[in-house]
């Protein structure tokens, strides 16, 4: 009887580790934790799943390749993104520039909030800063403290207009701050984004080519590359639109407006691409992008930098992996088709929130709270090494 009850503990004890594992492996996933590491800096609570996935082949599939593509005990490849969250350059420049001033930043994560990753700013360990914005101008100021660091900026201009975009500085001042940033920093660290594309009756492919021309008109010579792509109707995207009628973008609809904005695009010198589409559009001179790119981060730095697909992303991202340092529900731009916010409430109740001096976007830290080092290093200097031994 005791040898039975010692054989049922036991099996209740596998399921029992074995469950927390895996459900601590979710929220690492999304926390971008390496769930290897974790496994082998804790081998005595964690020894009995340890085997269970040992036995699978488990533990090597898992401990060799992780979300942000670790591989054999590799730190993380610093490229900082801030962000795709939410525009901190436009709200958040003082937060920023304390940030890297200290230099590190506790990010939540969003799946699990008591969980924060902290992650060095250091010069020494962040091989390029991604901005993505509506609006620079606040920090154009201060780019001069971020000449240790290379970096560039993806910046979104559409002519949506108070309908759908109810915060956004207008298209003529937008292509003004354009302009200053671009003779600051050089045209091919500033990209211009028109996305999301989406069709209404207002909104419907003539106005998409006239607006398109119009903004690259003006943009001529001022940027190299411009991006494009079609809307998602996330959830929160429909229920923020619901009152505006869409119309669905048929592939018919992308054919004659991929055919009609590469025109444009070539007759003002730009390379057109496309974020995240699963469309052949090369025919038109259009191709596949990498927001996050390593051959264009090669290229401002001088050094070739070898890094894997961002695997968080969706199959048809083909962003390299980064770390991104905003928070969703942040962002008051108000844009109505954007994926980060999830209402205008919850934007003001976390803005309400933000502190300056906080290493946290918003809020500061709690009891409860679990903050983990994340551990990075420069890729370029892992390389630089490398080629020294």
């Amino acid at each position: 009887m005791i040898i039975l009850k010692l054989i049922v503990f036991h099996f209740f004890a596998i399921a029992f580790f074995s469950l927390t594992s895996l459900i601590s492996y979710y929220n690492d996933r999304h926390n971008m934790q390496g769930y290897g590491e974790r496994l082998k800096s804790n081998k005595t609570s964690l020894t009995i799943p340890y085997r269970i996935l040992s036995q699978y082949d488990l533990w090597k599939f898992w401990s060799s390749t992780n979300s942000v593509g670790e591989k054999n005990g590799e730190k993380n490849k610093m490229i900082i993104s801030a962000s795709r969250r939410t525009d901190i350059p436009a709200f958040y420049t003082q937060w920023l520039l304390n940030r890297f001033d200290q230099g590190f930043v506790m990010v939540r994560n969003h799946f699990n909030p008591r969980q924060i990753s902290k992650i060095s700013l250091e010069p020494s360990v962040v091989d390029c800063i991604v901005f993505w914005t509506r609006n620079p101008n606040k920090l154009l100021p201060h780019l001069h403290n971020f000449n240790r660091y290379p970096y560039y900026f993806q910046f979104t201009i559409m002519s949506y207009g108070q309908i759908l975009e109810p915060h956004i500085p207008d298209k003529e001042t937008a292509i003004s701050v354009f302009k200053q940033l671009s003779e600051m920093i050089g045209p091919e660290r500033v990209i211009w984004r028109y996305d999301p594309i989406l069709l209404s009756k207002t909104f419907d492919i003539p106005y998409h080519f006239k607006a398109f021309n119009s903004i690259a008109s003006q943009l001529k010579g001022h940027t190299k590359k411009c991006v494009i792509s079609f809307i998602d109707l996330y959830k929160k995207t429909k229920r923020n639109m619901q009152d505006l009628p869409l119309q669905e973008i048929t592939d018919a609809d992308v054919q004659v407006l991929a055919k009609g904005l590469g025109e444009i695009a070539q007759r003002n010198d730009l390379k057109l691409f496309t974020c995240a589409e699963p469309y052949d559009l090369s025919h038109y001179g259009i191709f596949h992008s990498k927001c996050i790119d390593d051959k264009l981060i090669s290229e401002i730095t001088g050094h070739k930098l070898s890094i894997s697909k961002d695997k968080t992303q969706r199959a048809e991202c083909g962003c390299v992996a980064s770390i991104d340092i905003g928070a969703y529900d942040t962002c008051p731009h108000g844009c109505r088709y954007c994926y980060a916010n999830s209402s205008s409430e919850l934007v003001k109740k976390n803005m309400a929130l933000h502190n300056p001096d906080s290493p946290l976007l918003y809020g500061n830290l709690e009891p409860g709270d679990k903050v983990k080092i994340r551990q990075v290093d420069s890729y370029l200097s892992v390389q630089k090494k490398l080629l020294r031994n």
